[in-house]
């Protein structure tokens, strides 16, 4: 019970990092699946009889993972190095070579239960799993069983020579420390647990060795999106013909000038990704109205001006993003809405000007067609 309560105690630790937290008028970030890569190094210790120290040997693990929701994923990885066994009489310990073929189940529990929140600092995860583990390399238990039966009459019952294969089950802890959107240092505790024929000895119960891990962690891509909030497309509603006023009938008829109604400016505001002049299909909605609205009225033009945000890239970068973003926006009109070239133009701003007072909504087109 006490353990338990310890457990839900770091859990919550986990949370203290404050969530970044969104407005309904700002942008909404939203959990995004992605791979990651894991290289760890540290210490392994095989249970047994001898003093601690004397058991206590290297470890390292590669991994490679996929986060399928923000609290689930899924990691195969290799792992082993050295596992250690210890005899009482006479005092000695042994060492033999193992590697092991890992298949987890992840659950950050950070997620689960404080939310999802890409910026937080530290993540708590718990994972279950099992492992095919190939031992070898066994020839100091073979010398020490060669001794004790010449020196005793004790004898290793499970011993093995060339190798061994077993099955494992594995639990443990993982701990990340972000540093950016794709790096993060880690920190590991796991526990395997294996049939009593793992350390050449029979002891009538499970044989078991831990690893104590340290590493870095590369995601192979973003864990999350920004999606920008869709402006409200304005209707304009066409101005009403006047009704002639009927005056006394004369001689000669007089026609009055028909009275086109005059469109009002319509503005589209057409938001990118970072480092992107990609339109999305909410975007594209967007100009789809913009296109509609120019079939019909068609004596309005449309001046289309592309930006890019200030503090992503250099200056000379961002005048091409911007640039390529309003000919992509153009491009759009054109090809797919049936707008004619000639009632397009464009203009690309780069960095120079800043439209919106947020940063992230400055890698936009603002297209205005009047």
């Amino acid at each position: 019970m006490k353990l338990k309560k310890h457990f839900l105690a770091v859990a919550l630790a986990a949370c203290s990092v404050p969530v970044w937290g969104q407005e309904s008028s700002e942008p909404k970030v939203e959990f995004k699946p992605h791979a990651y890569l894991q290289l760890q190094g540290g210490a392994g210790y095989t249970l047994g009889e001898a003093k601690f120290k004397d058991l206590i040997s290297p470890a390292a693990a590669l991994s490679f993972g996929y986060q399928f929701t923000p609290v689930f994923g899924a990691r195969v990885g290799v792992s082993g190095w050295e596992s250690r066994g210890g005899w009482v009489n006479p005092a000695t310990s042994y060492s033999y070579n193992y590697v092991a073929g890992n298949l987890d189940a992840m659950f950050n529990l950070s997620n689960l239960f404080c939310g999802f929140n890409p910026k937080r600092v530290f993540n708590l995860s718990a994972f279950v799993g099992g492992a095919v583990n190939y031992a070898f390399n066994n020839d100091d238990a073979t010398a020490l069983a060669t001794n004790l039966l010449q020196t005793t009459t004790y004898q290793l019952e499970y011993l093995w020579n060339e190798s061994k294969v077993l099955v494992a089950g594995r639990a443990g802890l993982h701990a990340d420390f972000r540093l950016s959107d794709r790096f993060s240092l880690n920190l590991e505790a796991n526990a395997n647990v294996l049939s009593d024929h793992y350390n050449s000895k029979k002891a009538g119960n499970a044989d078991w060795y831990f690893n104590a891990l340290a590493g870095v962690t590369l995601r192979l891509g973003k864990s999350y999106r920004v999606v920008e909030p869709v402006l409200p497309v304005p209707v304009t509603e066409p101005v009403k013909k006047e009704e002639p006023v009927q005056k006394p009938v004369v001689k000669e008829e007089v026609k009055k000038p028909v009275v086109k109604p005059v469109a009002e400016e319509y503005r589209c505001d057409v938001f990118f990704e970072i480092n992107s002049s990609v339109i999305s299909a909410e975007e594209e909605t967007k100009i789809a109205a913009l296109a509609e609205y120019m079939k019909q009225h068609p004596e309005v033009k449309v001046d289309i001006t592309g930006y890019a945000d200030v503090q992503t890239g250099n200056a000379k970068i961002n005048e091409r993003l911007s640039k390529v973003r309003s000919e992509e926006v153009r491009r759009m009109l054109i090809s797919k809405f049936g707008i004619d070239a000639s009632r397009i133009s464009i203009a690309y701003k780069g960095d120079t000007e800043q439209p919106f007072s947020e940063n992230v909504k400055n890698r936009v087109c603002i297209c205005l067609a009047k």
